[in-house]
């Protein structure tokens, strides 16, 4: 009769090593699954950004007011960053000069990236000129941002301009691929 409860005890014990198979199991998938999270997140953020996918978000610069007409004043694009385990705050990105045009013209301020259109050196305003200058192949650009003399195969790259609340100035800052004859965005 012993040996018939010792039989009938066993039985109904779970067995340890099923357990530590099944323990072993749960947590092995529980540790893979957060690189997988990770991963997938990774792959499907395009398609959840909105500001990546329309090419950048509007910033706004400056007041109507605070332009000289005909005068080109440049601003800092200054931007929060983030990759995915990180966010920094007022990270400079870019710059942008502001060309604010005369009184009945369409658009009443034209922006203009400051990278050079052949290979993304920086472009500076000379007064005395009054031109924009790449120093890196002598390139010279008007006041309305075409080509004057020089090798870059474009004119100055122009941004999105908004007017809203009829005087302060906003920005979509964008770069564009370097050294092709068409201006395409590539963020």
């Amino acid at each position: 009769m012993t040996n018939e409860n010792e039989n009938h005890s066993k039985d109904e014990q779970p067995d340890r090593r099923q357990f530590i198979k099944g323990a072993s199991c749960v947590i092995g998938a529980a540790i893979g699954a957060v690189p997988m999270a990770a991963g997938v997140r990774v792959v499907l953020s395009p398609l959840v950004d909105k500001e990546a996918a329309e090419g950048g978000a509007m910033i706004r610069l400056g007041d109507l007011g605070d332009l000289e007409t005909g005068v080109p004043m440049k601003f800092a694009i200054v931007a929060d960053k983030s990759d995915k385990w990180t966010r920094y705050k007022d990270v400079p990105v870019g710059a942008v000069y502001l060309v604010k045009q005369k009184e009945g013209t369409e658009n009443p301020v034209v922006a203009f990236n400051t990278v050079c259109p052949h290979l993304g050196c920086f472009v500076d305003y000379r007064k005395e000129k009054q031109d924009f200058f790449c120093p890196c192949h002598d390139s010279n650009f008007a006041l309305n941002g075409k080509l004057k003399n020089g090798v870059s195969p474009r004119g100055m790259d122009t941004l999105t301009v908004e007017l809203r609340n009829t005087t302060e100035v906003w920005v979509k800052f964008q770069r564009f691929k370097a050294n092709s004859k068409n201006k395409i965005a590539i963020s």
